[in-house]
């Protein structure tokens, strides 16, 4: 159907709808953002997406047997492991893969290694492979329940050359939406950032680098996961095509890539399974603004090397640190934590170019807003972490003017940390973080300010990545708080304004995307953990040094 041009003319334009669904699906203390009027558990959702009649390939679980340190994971220092079926199926296992099984009474649910929002997963992953030894050339979808791969699509002429790995992310937003109604596609765009901090680590533990590969558009990336293929997602949930990435070992001195295009010779198979057969609401404004927001960005940034970096003091192997991440559902009010791992959280989130920010070759446009409760030699009240070099001017600009902008001389030299505001801040970040004790209880909460208007005006797409940046920051804090020891909790509800309201932000060219908390984590003794795989052993590989 053609649209004339008068009529194209009063259409919103896309970064107009996107700005509309951020405004309209604001928390604030008066309301919520439209959701369900009630939820019914037993109809959940099934988490687990699958393709009847693919072929399927069962992967090693080896995850115990890899040396590799955390250390060694984030300094970019680990052993080189070989791109074969064993090295794909241990980066699943550590990004994408089931870390236990939890009970409670008659409830039962999966953990897995990559966070989620209401730990209802919308992100799905497909491989791409091209000459990996011990799997078959074409695409693949990766069911975590059973730590297998299913193949969507079989080349029709194998590949040669060098070994090729992509990995395909897409999300399934009624899996959210169920849930948290309208507000739900921001969730679906920090898991997604959540899964790149996934995939970057795990990638390094075995000595590869994970990237972004830019300047993919919406479409052409469903076309190579096969979700424009409408015949195989007939009549059940569909799934949006978000973001690719190259998987190259650490010494392949080679740019990320597109893979091979599909012919006519290649065989597809499968038929994707239904999610929920009673859904209950519609949220119209979901798809729209994911329409609003497909195509692709091409601003890549190189990170300096001379960027000073604090050791990572954790001896923990970097697979046994990121199986034990957990959430955190309540803190420790009375507990302080020391300062040298909170410079290391923090230094942790400077863009640099090594694990994890090596799979992000884009400009840094969040900046950690810290309101620091329990930290030993600091000042409780608000600091500020600008992670750019013209960060700090357009915050000093856009903050209260009455704040302090004193430098934290105790941190590290190269780390940009400022004293905003001495004040206790434990009853006002727990009420804007829709009264969750958790933010009041942690050791120090985050709230990720966004360069917001005039970087989605420019281009709708971004709406997205600002998302995933700060779901990126999240996946960081989570890893680092367990390499301290101690526990992360994300919160995507939070009162918009009114935290842009006691940070002195008017207007909307910055903006809060997400809340992150940080502490000693109390254990539910009632809640029962079982392994991620019963009747397995993580140890079906061969020793990885």
């Amino acid at each position: 159907m053609s649209v004339s041009p008068s009529r194209a003319a009063e259409l919103p334009a896309a970064a107009d709808i996107a700005l509309a669904y951020h405004a309209r699906t604001k928390h604030s203390l008066k309301r919520y953002a439209a959701g369900p009027e009630t939820l019914d558990w037993d109809a959940q959702p099934n988490p687990f997406r699958e393709f009847a009649g693919s072929p399927r390939t069962d992967l090693p679980l080896a995850s115990d047997r890899l040396a590799a340190s955390f250390a060694e994971a984030c300094s970019g220092t680990a052993t080189i492991q070989p791109l074969t079926i064993d090295g794909v199926a241990l980066l699943l296992e550590l990004s994408f893969g089931l870390a236990a099984w939890k009970e409670h009474g008659p409830d039962r649910w999966a953990l897995r290694c990559n966070p989620s929002s209401g730990n209802l997963h919308p992100t799905e992953a497909y491989v791409i492979s091209e000459s990996i030894a011990g799997l078959s050339d074409g695409l693949h979808h990766y069911v975590s329940r059973d730590h297998v791969l299913e193949q969507r699509c079989r080349r029709g002429t194998a590949s040669s050359g060098a070994p090729r790995l992509w990995l395909g992310l897409s999300s399934i937003h009624w899996r959210e939406a169920w849930k948290y109604g309208e507000r739900a596609f921001r969730y679906c765009q920090l898991d997604i950032g959540h899964a790149l901090g996934a995939i970057s680590y795990a990638a390094a533990a075995l000595g590869w680098t994970a990237r972004v590969v830019d300047g993919l558009d919406s479409a052409r990336l469903a076309a190579i996961m096969g979700l424009d293929r409408s015949s195989d997602f007939a009549g059940v949930e569909a799934e949006d095509a978000d973001v690719l990435l190259a998987i190259t070992p650490r010494d392949t001195n080679r740019a990320p890539c597109l893979p091979r295009p599909t012919t006519i010779d290649d065989v597809w198979k499968g038929q994707a399974n239904r999610l929920d057969r009673h859904p209950l609401y519609r949220w119209p404004v979901i798809p729209e603004v994911s329409a609003a927001t497909t195509g692709a960005a091409q601003d890549v940034v190189e990170f300096s090397s001379s960027r000073p970096a604090l050791a990572q003091q954790s001896s923990a192997r970097a697979a046994e640190l990121i199986l034990q991440r957990r959430s955190a559902q309540r803190f420790d009010a009375k507990f302080t934590m020391e300062p040298a791992p909170f410079h290391q959280m923090l230094d942790a989130l400077l863009p640099r170019a090594a694990p994890p920010w090596d799979v992000w070759p884009f400009a840094s446009r969040l900046h950690p807003l810290l309101f620091v409760h329990r930290v030993e030699g600091l000042t409780p009240g608000l600091y500020a972490l600008p992670r750019s070099d013209a960060a700090e001017a357009g915050l000093r600009r856009t903050l209260r003017p009455d704040f302090d902008w004193q430098r934290v001389e105790s941190a590290p030299d190269h780390l940009p940390l400022f004293r905003l505001l001495p004040t206790d801040s434990r009853g006002v970040i727990r009420t804007a973080s829709c009264h969750q004790a958790i933010a009041g209880d942690s050791c120090f909460a985050v709230a990720m300010l966004a360069e917001f208007t005039p970087v989605v005006s420019d281009d709708a797409w971004r709406y997205r990545q600002l998302h995933w940046e700060a779901g990126l920051i999240g996946h960081v804090l989570y890893l680092e708080a367990e390499a301290a020891g101690l526990r992360g909790t994300g919160i995507g509800c939070y009162f918009d304004d009114s935290v842009h309201e006691m940070l002195g932000v008017v207007g909307s060219h910055y903006q809060s995307l997400y809340h992150f908390t940080v502490g000693r984590p109390l254990t539910d003794d009632r809640i029962t953990t079982l392994p991620a795989y019963p009747g397995r052993t993580r140890h079906e590989a061969g020793v990885l040094s």
